[in-house]
């Protein structure tokens, strides 16, 4: 029998509020006909307020939706309340063979698929324009390592000849180094008590990408990622997978006015290994890929080469998300946790946080700001990554008792991201 997802799966993909509630009153069969499933997809038509149904199909390994209706929402209310039918009354989405527009939609979606996973057509041209790539990085990376210089030698309190910042990111844009672009745009909105530092490892860098050839290869691939160097998800498949079960830990969504990013955090139940997976939409649209936090997905990823590997890709999927284990997963002590951010950072030297799940703390307020307490060491919480409101439901859900706490921990503090409840149900603190 084909598993289908659950309603907070489904729900977790809408862009918004008013999507899911709108969503909702498409969940039931009445506005449909037409609708039909092959395993790997969903489609249907629902009627609206014009004569002509609109037209809405689904794939769901990725997900991915297409709809005739004019919503800039994706996905839209359409695709979203064929999910909630499918999920809730299997009968009234049948098997049976994609008809012809669905059809026509799901194929050109796998030979555009097909088209990006095709090796380059001249790869002696390819590899031209990575040499020139790289010359470029470099020459970039050689002239910040004399901007930063230049300002420590003037003094770091001695503003009148230091002009912003933005100048030098875009000759970082012009070098096609992205990632040294924006820790540069960061500069202007660093307090003077963390300059130096940002200074000392942004020179430290910038000093490494003008040298790649010389690092050894897993720390080359490092500082290529943090100079804003991207691989495709078919280039990172490509190479070895690791299969596992792999508990869903948390999520977290940042947007921006060009972009929503989704970062999701995983940890395989056999290899114990962390993984991060990332998704982006557009602006009013979430990112196509949802997993419900404390389920278990068994699939295969591909980790991002790298000194510390943590970022990877989705491959093949062994059926759908299901309920993960009972109880809140195994966490460490405060002290465990800053000395595994101590070995990862020792990999990585540009690394802000590290996942971490910690065991038994409780949250407390205190005058300057929020803590993590195992009743031995105490972390802060680092407030600029959480809302206020989400620290505050956090302590709701301790009520003083020690929990398990999910987050990203750095030389600032620990970012929290879910929590579980004494009844070991997992809270998203987003």
């Amino acid at each position: 029998m084909e598993e289908r997802w659950s309603t907070e799966h489904v729900l977790s993909l809408a862009p918004d509020a008013a999507s899911r509630k709108a969503a909702g009153k498409l969940s039931s069969p009445a506005p449909w006909s037409g609708t039909g499933t092959d395993g790997a997809a969903l489609w249907g038509e629902c009627r609206g307020s014009g004569r002509t149904p609109y037209r809405t199909v689904i794939e769901l390994a990725t997900p991915a939706y297409q709809c005739s209706c004019p919503s800039r929402k994706f996905p839209c209310k359409h695709a979203l309340g064929l999910l909630l039918l499918w999920s809730g009354a299997p009968e009234a989405v049948p098997a049976g063979e994609p008809a012809d527009w669905a059809a026509d939609w799901l194929k050109s979606r796998q030979e555009r698929a097909e088209k990006r996973a095709a090796p380059p057509a001249d790869p002696e041209a390819a590899r031209r324009r990575a040499e020139r790539r790289g010359a470029r990085v470099a020459a970039g990376a050689a002239e910040l390592r004399l901007r930063l210089a230049d300002r420590v030698r003037h003094g770091l309190a001695d503003q009148s000849t230091a002009g912003p910042w933005e100048e030098v990111a875009a000759r970082m844009v012009d070098a096609q180094a992205p990632g040294l672009a924006t820790r540069v745009r960061e500069l202007d909105t660093l307090p003077q008590e963390r300059m130096l530092e940002e200074y000392a490892m942004l020179h430290l860098l910038a000093t490494a990408a003008t040298r790649i050839d010389e690092l050894p290869p897993e720390l080359a691939a490092t500082v290529r990622a943090r100079v804003g160097y991207t691989l495709d998800a078919a280039e990172v498949l490509a190479g070895p997978t690791v299969r596992d079960r792999w508990l869903v830990l948390g999520s977290r969504d940042t947007s921006d006015e060009r972009l929503t990013t989704r970062r999701l955090w995983l940890r395989g139940a056999k290899t114990g290994r962390h993984a991060l997976l990332l998704a982006f939409g557009r602006p009013g649209q979430a990112p196509d890929l949802a997993l419900p936090t404390g389920h278990l997905l068994e699939a295969e990823l591909a980790y991002h080469p790298g000194a510390r590997p943590l970022r990877a890709a989705l491959g093949t999927r062994y059926g759908v998300p299901g309920p993960g284990p009972a109880g809140a997963p195994a966490g460490l002590t405060v002290a465990e946790a800053v000395a595994g951010y101590g070995a990862a950072v020792a990999d990585d030297p540009w690394l802000d946080g590290w996942p971490t799940l910690l065991a038994e703390v409780v949250p407390v307020r205190t005058p300057d700001g929020w803590h993590l307490t195992d009743g031995h060491h105490t972390v802060p919480v680092r407030a600029s990554a959480v809302p206020e409101a989400a620290l505050w439901r956090l302590a709701a859900v301790s009520t003083g008792r020690p929990l398990t706490v999910f987050g990203e921990y750095g030389h600032q503090g620990f970012a929290p991201v879910t929590a579980w409840t004494a009844e070991h149900r997992p809270v998203g603190l987003t």
